[in-house]
């Protein structure tokens, strides 16, 4: 059977999209990722039920898919999976009989066993549908060879008012360490040079394993046993954060310099409402406390704006912590009311209109630092990793650069020798963007 796996959302979807995938080789059919071609036996959408904007994504996928299946072609099953299914089963049911199963976001095995059953049924070879689930695989990656995600936790146990990952995902359960460990020496070994680690909240790891936070333990096994070139920290929660884990980013060099460190805002009466557990003086010295202590650090963070209640006073306090904490990198998004969150309640007083002129207004600060930023650079070497060919330029990143969010160095391909995607190499920084450097081999 050829199976065409289509994932939306997350990270963490990536790597769950990816273990199916590897399942499914694992019992012999042919796995893609985002095919175009409408030739496969079955099709799965992985969908995002996290914000409004996911959600609607998820929907117009699962549509087209549907079109694709109803004009006729090949794909003669649509399955449709994860966060939104976990959350809207019934009320997506009852719109789209055409979708022959439904999924939630723990449902991993059982839709893999289903599909075995019906490729067997469809060859008339022997059920095998039990094995599939129970022998553990490797996964097949849907990102570049050389870089790979590892999914240390499943599920939240924070409380913020305005996120439905809890209910969707449930309570954190952290991997075992030894096991982690493994599966990254497996990666590596296939080939992965930069593990990203990612969970819903990677700070809060090992609490409910090992009854302490465990991160910098973690951080400590991987940068000593897995053999990757860089490991990159993400999802980080301000509150409690365990600052053994910033010791191990400084004693190793393996482990990149960069903390992605969602803040949401700055102001303490929103971050109350919020249930962040952290308010604005507590948020300026843990800021503090990693350019202390990593003095090379890029940090990264999401904000959130048109919060319900959020006045142009708590706007302007935003902006301003915006210009004088001059992040490395940062994303912006507009607030969307989630049912069954605390948040919900407060409605959605602030519209649509009104929040993106908040993103656009703090992306404009942001984007004048992350030039100011990059212009600094210039005359500068750095080791970066390529990612790809495109066009006329080979694409790399730095340490500093996370895959897909942050900003790429690109090295022109005209009178450069034969570069491939893993290739690491030390390039000169000679012009700056906002969001580019343009570099040269050294």
């Amino acid at each position: 059977m050829k199976v065409n796996i289509i994932t939306l959302g997350c990270s963490k979807n990536t790597v769950d999209s990816e273990n199916l995938a590897g399942a499914l080789e694992a019992a012999g059919h042919t796995v893609h990722f985002d095919r175009q071609r409408n030739d496969c036996d079955i099709t799965v959408v992985n969908t995002c039920g996290f914000i409004g904007d996911a959600k609607e994504e998820s929907i117009n996928t699962i549509l087209q898919q549907v079109a694709v299946k109803t004009r006729g072609h090949k794909a003669r099953q649509l399955v449709v999976c994860g966060c939104l299914v976990e959350r809207y089963r019934d009320e997506l049911t009852a719109e789209m009989p055409e979708v022959d199963a439904w999924y939630g976001a723990h449902e991993w095995e059982k839709m893999a066993a289903d599909i075995a059953a019906a490729a067997n049924a469809t060859t008339s070879q022997p059920a095998a549908a039990d094995s599939i689930a129970a022998a553990p695989t490797a996964r097949s990656l849907s990102t570049p060879k050389h870089y790979a995600y590892l999914k240390i936790a499943e599920g939240c146990n924070r409380a913020c008012s305005y996120c439905a990952i809890p209910l969707i995902r449930g309570a954190h359960h952290s991997r075992p360490i030894d096991e982690l460990v493994a599966e990254a020496k497996q990666l590596v070994a296939g080939g992965v040079k930069e593990l990203i680690v990612i969970s819903q909240d990677t700070t809060y790891y090992g609490l409910d394993l090992y009854h302490r936070r465990a991160l910098g333990e973690l951080l400590e096994r991987l940068a000593t046993e897995s053999g990757a070139h860089w490991i990159r920290l993400h999802y980080t929660y301000p509150t409690s954060f365990p600052l053994d884990a910033i010791d191990a980013i400084a004693r190793h060099d393996n482990i990149c310099n960069y903390i992605d460190i969602p803040l949401q805002h700055i102001n303490s009466r929103l971050l109350s409402s919020m249930q962040r557990g952290i308010d604005h003086q507590g948020t300026l010295d843990l800021i503090a406390t990693f350019r202390r202590r990593l003095p090379n650090v890029a940090i990264r963070t999401t904000l959130i704006v048109g919060y319900p209640g959020e006045t142009e006073a708590e706007f302007e306090e935003l902006k301003n912590f915006v210009a004088t904490a001059r992040f490395d990198r940062m994303g912006c998004f507009a607030y969307s009311p989630e049912e069954g969150t605390p948040a919900f309640a407060l409605g959605d007083p602030v519209s649509t209109d009104e929040k993106q002129r908040r993103i656009d207004e703090l992306m404009a600060i942001q984007e004048q630092i992350s030039l100011e930023r990059n212009q600094a650079l210039v005359g500068q070497t750095l080791e970066v990793m390529i990612d790809r060919q495109e066009g006329e330029f080979y694409v790399a990143r730095s340490q500093y650069d996370s895959p897909e969010v942050d900003n790429e160095v690109l090295i022109s391909a005209a009178n450069t020798p034969r570069l491939h995607p893993g290739d690491l190499r030390q390039v000169r920084v000679t012009d700056a963007y906002e969001n580019d450097l343009i570099a040269t081999l050294c």
